[in-house]
């Protein structure tokens, strides 16, 4: 009996659940026979496992016309084909939906388990929208399950990525820098342009040495970068003033850093989560980030390597595919993850992204 194609599925006899269900967990098994995705069908027709007949009876489809048919019916079919092939041809089972392609760890199969992960297969030409990369991952964390972006390159090349939201409170948190410090009156500090002079000396050594903020303008005095001045001021540690010696508000001070840098907000309201919760954000610049992130601070002197570098974005982002590479090659290159941070309107969110091999 010929398999035959109705609506987004191939379907075969129920004599076909023993060979190819049973033995390689293809399809789904129903009452009135094997239903397979395109993907799983074109699959089968290249192993020479099935024969399909055409939609109009006028005979069967070799690979080359299936192809072309379930193409001109499914977006980016080829490219779901070549991730499909690829993983079968390594020895995963995995199963095609509506979606995306559920991926069973080594070792494990259908009805033995659940599936592990779900893969999205994206182009490497496409950008990806902040707001589809954030929907799929907590569509697949709901089920328990990991986010697998496989992005197909213009040689057909795959390049696996793990998609995750680090709770950076439960899985960094307990590092703890030390306890802010206390100060018996406001210290003045003057902003000047891009960064801010803290004049008092004691102050100026005791923030660098113990919780290293600033650079050091000579052995006196402290040079704070913006955010670390606004945060010193939100905490009652530091008066800012400008040229004229007026006193600063944090909404003045904003809006002034605002002007000097167009994401100071979005930058600043990261920064400020990061400190809250007890880490030790410096300038990413050296690595194309806002952000480097360390978690155990004892002393400038003794300062371990920072564990990840951050980047903010905008809810309206999209991940261009080579600039996203890029980005998380550069961190492995330096042994760091890479993190995306953006805000949600209920506090910053965090996503990293990781390469893997399968």
């Amino acid at each position: 009996m010929c398999a035959f194609v109705k609506n987004e599925f191939v379907i075969e006899g129920v004599e076909a659940v023993p060979l190819l269900y049973d033995n390689g967990y293809f399809g789904r098994p129903k009452e009135d026979g094997l239903y397979l995705r395109y993907v799983e069908a074109a699959f089968l027709l290249y192993k020479q496992k099935i024969e399909i007949e055409k939609p109009d009876k006028s005979g069967l489809f070799d690979f080359e016309t299936f192809f072309e048919y379930a193409a001109s019916i499914e977006d980016y079919f080829e490219l779901k084909y070549i991730v499909y092939k690829d993983l079968r041809e390594r020895g995963y089972y995995i199963q095609s939906s509506a979606v995306d392609l559920r991926l069973y760890a080594r070792g494990t199969h259908p009805g033995k388990s659940p599936a592990k992960s779900f893969v999205t297969v994206h182009s490497e030409r496409i950008s990806l929208p902040l707001r589809d990369l954030v929907k799929k991952l907590k569509s697949t964390n709901n089920t328990h399950k990991e986010l697998i972006l496989a992005v197909v390159d213009e040689e057909s090349d795959i390049t696996f990525y793990r998609i995750s939201d680090p709770d950076i409170k439960e899985q960094f948190y307990g590092n703890v820098i030390r306890q802010f410090p206390k100060v018996k009156k406001l210290e003045r500090a003057t902003i000047i342009k891009e960064r801010v002079i803290l004049w008092d000396k004691t102050l100026s050594q005791r923030l660098y040495k113990d919780y290293f903020f600033g650079r050091f303008l000579d052995e006196e005095r402290l040079q704070l970068s913006l955010t670390e001045a606004l945060y010193l001021a939100k905490n009652d540690i530091l008066e800012i003033e400008d040229l004229n010696n007026k006193k600063m508000s944090f909404e003045e001070f904003t809006e002034y850093a605002s002007r000097v840098e167009s994401e100071f907000s979005q930058k600043y309201s990261v920064y400020e989560t990061l400190k809250n919760r007890n880490f030790l954000p410096k300038t990413g610049f050296k690595f194309g980030t806002h952000f480097r992130l360390y978690n155990n601070f004892t002393s400038p002197d003794k300062l371990s390597h920072s564990f990840a570098l951050l980047r903010v974005i905008q809810t309206d982002f999209e991940f261009n595919m080579q600039s996203m590479s890029g980005a998380v090659r550069l961190a492995n290159s330096v042994r760091k993850n890479i993190i995306f941070v953006y805000d949600s309107g209920n506090g910053a969110e965090f996503i990293e992204i990781e390469r893997i091999r399968m």
